[in-house]
């Protein structure tokens, strides 16, 4: 398959994207003082580790998807 030169930086933005936002959550995340991510004995709760599943899940999708781009604009550059 070959991609777009369009189609590939789509997928290399998403991948920086998803990247920049995961990690301005994550470390929101980690400094919250709500109650929600930790108890007050300041253990994790359910909704950080959840939180923090889905922030690292996302971080191997996003650079998934960056990778592809990338080797997208790559391909498309030796053409």
């Amino acid at each position: 398959m070959v991609l777009s030169r369009r189609v590939s930086w789509f997928l290399l933005a998403f991948g920086v994207w998803s990247w920049f936002v995961w990690i301005t959550f994550v470390k929101n995340l980690w400094k919250d003082s709500s109650g929600l991510a930790f108890d007050d004995a300041g253990d994790p709760t359910g909704y950080f580790w959840v939180h923090l599943l889905l922030a690292i899940t996302s971080f191997l999708l996003g650079t998934a998807i960056g990778l592809i781009g990338l080797r997208g604009l790559r391909a498309a550059r030796r053409t």
